[in-house]
């Protein structure tokens, strides 16, 4: 028998049984502190509103706080990078919807890579948008919204979140598919957009229908179409963008979650557990139907299935981006 080799492979089997006690336990205590799941835009935005539901659940599930921090900016590109950036132990979250997809096209000099800075950690929901403009715009429907946009050009303002947002990349198509060019208005999150839109400071804005529903039941915005394939059963009577005139003309925003990379296995089997624990909660699900959001497919809540998404995602909007020539350094 040789004695040294017989050594290295019990040294070996014992390293290994270390490290899997050692996951097990981890994956056990994990947390033992409050997590706080950053949101890369303003208070009162939606993804903001979907985050502060879904912390909720996750309070519950992990025995630890789930605290929401608003890092508002540059398209969501700012707490991307902060995420990218913070240790890899799991207290650190990001929630993030297409931007995350948009911005390896729209910036010159992302500090992060999207596809492999990031621990994921699974898919959330989908959510429809919807254009609204001012309560006193001229128009009352798609058609005539049409007409009038080609007619006033440039003197339309539209409101976006910033470069990178859904809001500003619902925009650019709205501005591709009627061959206009409107003046944005960039807000730090749509939340300080949907409060100008209301006061009449604004004239157009294409946010998610979590943000945007509360009003549209109020009455306080003029409501022009839906950016889904098909009616949503919630506002029956209000036409797809397609059906109003605007040829395949379909975006909903999709919203994940992300750590940085680097956390250990344990660990970040934990947050997903967490994760597909709150989409499964009455309450998240209700709140979810309220904000017009539709929680994804269980198979859609995995690490693997969010890196897929990302990855065919970033390939589907890149012609489109580079076609509308918008950058930032």
């Amino acid at each position: 028998m040789n004695f040294s080799k017989t050594l290295r492979g019990l040294m070996l089997a014992a390293g290994l049984l270390s490290a899997a006690f050692a996951g097990s336990s981890m994956a056990q205590t994990f947390p033992t502190k409050p997590v706080t799941l950053v949101v890369p835009f303003a208070a009162g935005g939606p993804t903001d509103i979907l985050a502060r539901t879904l912390a909720a659940s996750m309070t519950k599930e992990l025995g630890q706080t789930v605290v929401i921090e608003n890092r508002a900016g540059a398209g969501g590109t700012i707490a991307s990078a902060f995420v990218a950036k913070a240790p890899a132990d799991g207290y650190t979250l990001l929630i993030h919807h297409n931007g995350m997809a948009t911005a390896p096209t729209l910036y010159r000099k992302l500090p992060f890579n999207a596809l492999t800075d990031f621990t994921y950690v699974g898919l959330v929901a989908d959510v429809p948008m919807t254009l609204l403009g001012r309560k006193d715009l001229p128009p009352n429907n798609m058609a005539e919204f049409i007409a009038y946009a080609k007619a006033q050009g440039n003197k339309i303002n539209l409101a976006n979140a910033g470069l990178g947002a859904v809001s500003q990349l619902c925009g650019t198509l709205l501005q591709q598919a009627l061959g206009v060019g409107f003046t944005a208005i960039p807000y730090s999150g749509t939340g300080p957009a949907m409060i100008a839109l209301v006061g009449g400071q604004l004239d157009v804005l294409c946010d998610q229908t979590t943000q945007t529903l509360a009003q549209i039941k109020a009455k306080t915005v003029k409501l022009y179409g839906v950016t889904s394939a098909e009616r949503l059963s919630y506002l029956p009577d209000t036409p797809t963008l397609r059906e109003g005139g605007l040829k395949d003309f379909e975006i909903v925003v999709w919203h994940g979650v992300y750590g940085p990379k680097n956390i250990p296995a344990p660990v970040a089997a934990r947050l997903n557990q967490a994760l597909k624990a709150a989409l499964k909660d009455p309450a998240v699900i209700a709140k979810a139907g309220d904000l017009g959001a539709v929680i994804v497919p269980e198979a859609k809540q995995t690490p693997e299935a969010l890196q897929a998404w990302v990855k065919d995602e970033i390939a589907k909007w890149a012609p489109l981006l580079k076609a509308a020539g918008q950058y930032a350094d």
